[in-house]
């Protein structure tokens, strides 16, 4: 449907249309690219508490993760992931490095499910947060919808700096072929 014709139609016809083909209309967003400034968020951890993307930034580096979250399991490859990066927590730490984790999924029961995966990680360090997303904000926010039958997002790492500006980026198009905290403690070191 041609943009011009929208005007024509009256604003019930327009949600309606709105409703059933958001994607025809409005341009899906794209992740960000390396150089490009990261856009900001706010979301909950599994137990309410508000954490800021631009609150973590003015402690120094962002390592930002999005997860697969809850695809209607806990997902082995993200438990992998998280504990991986939990593990070398006091090396970014050593750095002034907060580790952001982002876990979506549907918005009935996420909470609940983030709590069960946090299970396996006992005492968060400081620098370590999970939070939900259970409006898929941050997955849209950022371009990553995983839009087949039992996924959510795809799983991507992005470095941040304290500006909020992306210095490395990794997307997988899989379950596989996740970052390591191993290759972020690397492009850390090179930026520093």
């Amino acid at each position: 449907m041609r943009l011009s014709l929208l005007r024509l139609l009256p604003a019930a016809a327009l949600a309606a249309l709105l409703a059933a083909a958001p994607h025809t209309l409005i341009a899906q967003a794209q992740p960000p690219a390396v150089g490009a400034k990261a856009p900001a968020f706010t979301l909950a951890t599994p137990e309410g508490n508000k954490v800021s993307l631009a609150h973590l930034e003015k402690k120094g580096p962002v390592v930002l993760i999005v997860l697969r979250g809850y695809p209607g399991y806990q997902c082995p490859y993200c438990q992998r992931q998280a504990h991986d990066f939990e593990t070398s927590a006091g090396q970014f730490a050593a750095k002034g490095v907060e580790l952001l984790l982002v876990y979506p999924g549907p918005a009935d029961s996420l909470s609940t499910h983030a709590q069960e995966f946090l299970k396996q990680e006992q005492n968060l360090p400081a620098n370590f947060h999970l939070v939900i997303d259970p409006g898929y904000t941050v997955t849209n926010l950022y371009g990553l919808p995983w839009n087949a039958p039992s996924e959510t997002a795809y799983p991507s790492t992005f470095v941040l700096t304290r500006k909020g500006v992306v210095t490395y980026r990794k997307i997988s198009h899989e379950h596989g072929g996740r970052t390591t905290a191993a290759e972020v403690l690397a492009e850390l070191g090179k930026a520093m």
